[in-house]
């Protein structure tokens, strides 16, 4: 029922310098198996007529601001300790609390005291003097504004009621392994997030309310949907599941459909909607079909391009039978002629380049920031190209990007960080496009340079504490240190519950505050707080932003943490 906190050791500003200040890791790698079972706090509303039917008396709530066993007492600037011999010291010592207005204090365990606040409800440990928790927000209490706290028994703190004036929260840590975890996520995917095959964005039109969920177009709803198809091939490799199976197989004709329906040989849409039934975005470039039935969404990305090569190699490699080989070898063919026979180009309707998609050797540098990261994007196409469909015109431009053009080279230079302006989103494409470029090239040399690069994007990656970033690193370059106990930690972290609530941090004492805003004009801080603390985001968003959601008005589909999970449970990498 205890949660460890660990602190980060770096910060965006400072991300380049991690090279240096990570030297070591918290985490023991010497196993390939995590603890069988950890505590995943979630949460119901209740009122108090709910709260009294439920504990039927049985719960106490306690609303002082005095406890006995841990000699604490609460005021409006912090807490004092009373001390044996009748004085009294400011409590914790060296720890700063996230809030310090208290009202009420309760003792949890003989080493836990919860402390409730005017800003939310705090987790202590006496013995480690560190804060195991901190509740605040929607998603986990109904108002920051504690007035009581009960213990549910038989076990302390396997369930804490929180009262608030707007209701009560019942907050449980449930025994469970990360595959029963994968078994509900993949559930919300398949019951509110499929829309006609595409892993899709779900707004909740009464907030919070998950029986209101509408299915929405996005867009990056190619990227999206290879990410969750790849999740559910390495499902199916790890455990032979016939849902798993079908789930990507699901995935795999829509994404074959992004391609069909634009009538551009290899050109995917970003995203398809059915007139009539879906909500038109207001975003973006739309066109209507022959039949005037559907939209699909051009302007294409150099996301969806990086989605749908790995996407399809994942699963070309671990689900496919002969027929969907064929199918898959179809696309990849046609997705890699349209960008080589239009100069490293993707060619929209109008006859121009999309606004990015484009990776030739004349144009690469109009973009320096990008330079190496587009340079990684086009060998890992060309050699996923190369070997799913053994087309040595692949091989031919993909050796010729290296003898003629130097990309290998340009690889050192992938991970560019300015202060406050760091791009997630890039980081993003960079590990998904290292994954098959080092799983599929085999000449030494070259995977030399290759891991060279992979490994100093991720050493400044480190303390975000990604998982899949983690994993790739590992799969990718076999080594042994790849902090494994963070990546499960915040596989952990991720809450049950993905609705995008409004989430609040700036008002903290505890949190180190970056002097710079995020390239998004964003408040950040220097450290990476607990996963279920932050705002919802996905692997493309900013790790260190601390303020952020929207009110509940949306669920995020989870295929997050899916997809690093499965492909971790693939490579041996953790155990359930």
């Amino acid at each position: 029922m205890s949660r460890t906190v660990f602190s980060s050791f770096s910060a965006p500003t400072m991300a380049l310098l991690c090279l240096c200040v990570f030297a070591s890791s918290t985490a023991s790698n010497a196993q390939t198996t995590t603890q069988t079972k950890y505590s995943q706090p979630t949460r119901t509303f209740h009122s108090a007529e709910e709260f009294n039917r439920l504990t039927k008396g049985q719960v106490k709530i306690q609303r002082g601001k005095t406890t006995t066993l841990t000699q604490l007492q609460g005021t409006d600037d912090g807490i004092l300790k009373k001390l044996p011999d009748g004085s009294v010291r400011p409590f914790p010592v060296g720890v700063q609390l996230p809030w310090n207005e208290i009202t009420v204090l309760a003792d949890d365990q003989p080493a836990v005291v919860l402390i409730g606040t005017k800003r939310g409800l705090i987790s202590f440990n006496t013995m480690t003097n560190n804060v195991r928790a901190y509740w605040s927000g929607k998603r986990w209490l109904p108002d920051d504004h504690v007035t009581g706290i009960g213990l549910e028994p038989p076990i302390k703190a396997n369930v804490i009621w929180v009262e608030t004036p707007n209701g009560f929260s019942r907050i449980e840590f449930k025994e469970m392994t990360l595959a029963d975890k994968s078994k509900a996520f993949v559930e919300r995917v398949q019951k509110r997030h499929v829309r006609w095959g595409m892993t899709s964005d779900s707004i909740l039109q009464t907030p919070g309310d998950l029986s209101t969920n509408k299915m929405v177009s996005s867009d990056n709803d190619g990227l999206w949907t290879q990410m969750y198809i790849a999740a559910e091939a390495f499902r199916y490799a790890v455990t032979q599941e016939a849902d798993a199976r079908a789930n990507a197989k699901v995935g795999l004709a829509a994404m074959l459909r992004l391609e069909q329906i634009t009538g551009i040989s290899g050109f995917h849409a970003r995203s398809i909607i059915k007139i009539g039934e879906d909500i038109q975005p207001k975003d973006g470039e739309w066109h209507t079909t022959a039949d005037g039935q559907w939209r699909w969404k051009g302007d294409t990305s150099s996301d969806e391009i990086v989605g749908h090569y790995f996407g399809y190699a994942v699963y070309y490699d671990l689900v496919a039978d002969a027929t969907e080989k064929e199918k898959i070898r179809g696309v990849v063919t046609r997705m890699t002629d349209h960008i080589l026979n239009n100069n490293y180009q993707l060619i929209d309707t109008d006859g121009k380049r999309t606004r990015w998609g484009w990776w030739a050797p004349e144009d690469i540098w109009e973009d320096p920031d990008e330079t190496g990261l587009r340079a990684l994007h086009m060998l890992a196409h060309l050699r996923t190209a190369h070997h799913i469909t053994g087309n040595p015109r692949y091989e031919q431009a993909y050796q010729e990007l290296i003898t003629k053009h130097r990309y290998h080279l340009l690889l050192r230079n992938q991970k560019i960080n300015y202060p406050g302006h760091v791009n997630h989103s890039d980081d993003e494409l960079a590990f998904l496009s290292y994954y098959p470029l080092l799983i599929y090239e085999k000449d030494a040399k070259l995977r030399a340079v290759y891991l060279d690069s992979l490994d100093r994007a991720w050493q400044v990656e480190r303390p975000e504490r990604g998982p899949l970033w983690n994993f790739i690193y590992a799969a990718c370059s076999g080594a042994k240190e790849f902090d494994r106990a963070e990546a499960v930690r915040t596989l952990q972290e991720i809450p049950m519950d993905l609705i995008e609530w409004t989430v609040t941090n700036s008002h903290r004492l505890d949190v180190p505050m970056d002097l710079l805003a995020d390239r998004f004009n964003r408040k950040q801080a220097l450290i990476v707080l607990p996963y279920d603390e932050l705002p919802m985001t996905k692997w493309n968003g900013n790790p260190y932003r601390i303020d952020g959601g929207n009110g509940g008005r949306s669920e995020d589909d989870g295929a997050y943490f899916l997809l690093p999970y499965w492909m971790g449970r693939y490579h041996k990498l953790i155990g359930e």
